[in-house]
């Protein structure tokens, strides 16, 4: 078979492998301090990014609110975040970080860091600025709601 044909040089291929490596190796890292690339993705955005809502917080991470409401809930549990309802309407929720999230995102954000400069240094400018164009485009119009990331 001709070789463009080979599962190898197949794109969906690449970017999956290139994807999975980096989860696993971010899973790897955020498990020592136990939490997940998800539960990750909500401290980042309640605590760097004034993400606050768990529907903007779908919208910011990618997922379907279905699967955001679980997480928090988890969180929560955990004593990461707390939810609070907005004028006694439990149909609007804010979320705030805990202190012992404030100390899971500063010392998570470390490793997430030296991992994104690892992977990133791998390219030099042009390349990484034409790759992270390419994944835009490639995601663009792609309006699926996903369960997990």
């Amino acid at each position: 078979m001709a070789k463009e044909f080979t599962l190898h040089n197949r794109i969906g291929f690449k970017v999956t492998r290139l994807a999975r490596i980096m989860e696993s190796r971010l899973e790897k890292q955020l498990s020592d301090h136990g939490i997940t690339r998800l539960q990750w993705c909500v401290l980042r955005g309640v605590g760097l990014e004034g993400v606050t809502t768990p529907s903007l917080l779908a919208d910011y991470i990618c997922i379907a609110r279905p699967a955001v409401s679980r997480l928090l809930k988890t969180m929560e549990e955990q004593g990461l975040l707390e939810r609070n309802g907005i004028s006694d309407d439990k149909r609007f929720t804010e979320v705030a970080l805990t202190e012992l999230g404030q100390a899971k995102l500063k010392a998570c954000h470390v490793l997430v860091r030296e991992m994104n400069h690892h992977f990133a240094g791998k390219l030099d400018k042009d390349v990484y600025d034409l790759v992270m164009t390419a994944i835009d485009k490639l995601t663009e119009g792609e309006d699926v709601q996903l369960t997990r990331l």
